[in-house]
């Protein structure tokens, strides 16, 4: 059986379903102008909403023709009509660049990951800290620290709150939005903080490097999260994801550890 190449970095972005949703968006314009000229041929009033609902529907049944998740229905469907309202609200035009600049920023390639951020709290930090294995002994004769990696790291919390608890281990954070990763780094510079923060795509990663791996990503990315993992993790590293599971395989142990009871996964290696 002939093993199919991974897909290239172009064609993730064309499948990622926000890019799709965009094409789409773009692709409806010409039949929702010729319907409207349907309309206004057989003497229906015709004006910004009439257009902005007309292209709205038509976007929403090319969305669920294509397979989309059903919310991009509504997304493709409001779309239009919050451009109408955005407009009729005569708003600066860099107010506008200014908050994409933000979102940018904030969110990066959010399309492609599906990974949005999701912001953990300080019940989870030490939830996780409880995971950990102990502090590793000189006489045990292994002579570098237990290495802890926190992917789609966000703000920092997690990472910056290990360091500041256990002293023992290099704590690392890497983040694929700029702007959280840059309060991440001046987080850490301010408050003097041992733990380091990357900048980049965790996909990039060698896994190998690190003894546990720590995610708390979407269930969108669990499925590669697996593959990546079974394939660079060492025997005795062990990978803990918060909320989310993997489908492919079971977690070796669940643990509720916050009031919320929001589960952590732990598969060993």
């Amino acid at each position: 059986m002939t093993r199919q190449p991974p897909p290239s970095y172009l064609q993730r972005i064309v499948r990622a379903p926000a890019v799709r949703a965009l094409l789409i968006q773009c692709g409806a314009a010409p039949l929702s102008l010729g319907l409207i000229y349907l309309l206004a041929r057989f003497r229906f009033p015709v004006d910004y909403l009439t257009v902005a609902v007309v292209h709205g529907l038509v976007a929403a049944a090319i969305t669920w023709r294509a397979g989309l998740a059903v919310w991009w229905r509504a997304i493709e469907f409001v779309f239009p009509l919050a451009v109408l309202a955005a407009l009729s609200l005569r708003l600066p035009p860099w107010l506008f660049l200014a908050v994409f600049l933000v979102l940018l920023g904030l969110y990066w390639s959010t399309f492609r990951t599906q990974v949005p951020y999701y912001p953990s709290h300080p019940a989870v930090w030490d939830a996780v800290r409880q995971q950990l294995p102990p502090p590793r002994r000189v006489e045990d004769g292994n002579g570098r620290p237990l290495r802890v990696i926190d992917i789609g790291s966000g703000l920092g919390g997690l990472v910056t709150y290990l360091a500041r608890a256990r002293p023992d281990i290099e704590c690392v954070g890497i983040e694929l939005a700029p702007l959280p990763w840059l309060y991440s780094r001046l987080r850490a510079a301010v408050g003097g903080s041992r733990a380091r923060f990357l900048l980049g795509d965790y996909e990039k990663l060698d896994f190998a490097r690190y003894d546990v791996v720590f995610a708390y990503l979407s269930p969108a990315a669990m499925g590669g999260l697996w593959r990546k993992a079974s394939a660079e993790m060492c025997p005795g590293s062990t990978l803990i994801s918060y909320e989310f599971a993997i489908d492919a395989r079971a977690p070796d142990q669940t643990i509720h550890a916050t009031d919320d009871d929001t589960p952590l996964y732990k598969w060993y290696f």
